[in-house]
């Protein structure tokens, strides 16, 4: 899909008259510019008008709207935290990739968490550092999430102190070294990596930290609506983000590429898309233009030869872009990272963005409680 629509184009698509183009034009439903080659004329935003299409064909049915919901649909819920809007990644009004030229994760954790002060994730212990991976990230939540008070009826700022504890515990387990400091640069001493490769971790950090209702913010937030503790929010969303369609999407490009470098790119995607898999890496439904958080990321890094081929022969394949999967597997070749750090670098990352959610739900007083459609048997016999 082109950026931009002519007039006509955009008529066509959503099959009305033009005066009402012009009402959701002014409604701000739909974005519009003047044409570059004929400034007489306007060009209108494809993605907003195949949103509204599809809201359009959907009609307004309240079940056909709920189960929308489930899946890109419409929004289910309210949020101040973060967005993405015309292809871009936005936290609390501040566009996340610009952010992410110099903040660090503690000041993106006190902009996503509405605090006055500087958030630090701190090592608690120097012990702690010992062992570190994905099953100790998991323990070592799992054990602070048992010690934790309820989230229920508790003052922000308390919630923010749990917060910032659990993403403490989080990043030890994972690997980084401890002591004080920033979490990018303990995180870099930890895997043995210069101040340039740290700065890549931060800046990787700082574009996962949130990304609007995703499926393991979702299982935050219905973890928090419960009232329980900010340590078992984040465990409810660590356990979603293993799943292969979420942040087990790292491993999986990290196989593609290997699979490219035995087989060649071209037959590496063949065999992907013959067995109906997605082709991880490469596409995202809400960047139909290409994901911002690969592109910063890969904006000042090297990549190696064999990742552009596969880059290219995807592209040629496909016509998809490169997305932050993509970008973290060649992140993580390109330094010599852990096999599995894609996987803790979101983790940590989006611990953050978890944090956030679950006070933002806590603090709204709302349960999530949606109501399931039975299509079984009546089971009603007398």
């Amino acid at each position: 899909m082109s950026e931009w629509l002519t007039r006509e184009e955009a008529l066509a698509r959503l099959n009305v008259r033009p005066q009402t183009l012009y009402a959701y034009v002014s409604r701000g439903r739909i974005g519009m510019r003047p044409d570059g080659t004929d400034p007489r004329r306007s060009q209108y935003r494809a993605d907003d008008i195949a949103a509204l299409s599809t809201r359009r064909a959907r009609g307004r049915s309240p079940q056909a709207i709920a189960e929308s919901a489930i899946a890109w649909g419409e929004p289910a819920i309210t949020t101040a935290i973060s967005t993405v809007v015309h292809g871009r990644l936005v936290y609390r009004g501040k566009d996340a990739v610009a952010l992410a030229a110099t903040a660090t994760l503690e000041e993106t954790a006190s902009l996503l968490w509405a605090s006055d002060t500087l958030t630090s994730f701190a090592s608690l212990t120097a012990s702690a550092a010992r062992q570190s991976g994905t099953p100790t990230a998991f323990a070592r939540l799992s054990a602070l999430a048992a010690e934790d008070r309820p989230s229920l009826g508790r003052r922000p700022a308390m919630l923010q102190q749990d917060g910032a504890s659990a993403t403490s515990v989080l990043a030890t387990a994972i690997g980084a070294s401890p002591g004080a400091g920033p979490v990018h640069e303990r995180l870099a001493r930890g895997w043995s990596v210069d101040a340039a490769g740290a700065d890549l971790i931060r800046k990787a950090l700082v574009l996962l930290a949130d990304h609007e209702l995703n499926a393991s913010t979702f299982a935050a937030r219905v973890a928090a609506s419960t009232g329980a503790p900010i340590a078992a929010c984040l465990l409810a969303g660590l356990a979603t983000l293993t799943g292969p369609r979420h942040g087990g999407a790292g491993a999986a490009a990290i196989a593609l590429v290997e699979d490219a470098e035995r087989l060649g790119p071209d037959e590496a995607i063949a065999r992907w898309l013959a067995h109906d898999r997605p082709l991880p890496g490469f596409g995202h439904p809400l960047y139909p233009e290409g994901d911002p958080r690969a592109e910063a990321l890969l904006s000042d890094f090297k990549i190696e030869d064999g990742l552009l081929r596969l880059r290219d022969a995807a592209s040629a394949a496909t016509g998809m872009h490169p997305n932050v999967d993509f970008a973290l597997a060649a992140v993580t070749l390109g330094l010599r990272l852990p096999a599995d750090a894609p996987f803790r670098l979101f983790a940590l990352g989006r611990s953050v963005g978890w944090t956030a959610h679950a006070i933002e739900q806590v603090t709204s007083n709302r349960p999530i409680r949606p109501r399931a459609r039975y299509d079984g048997p009546a089971g009603m016999e007398r």
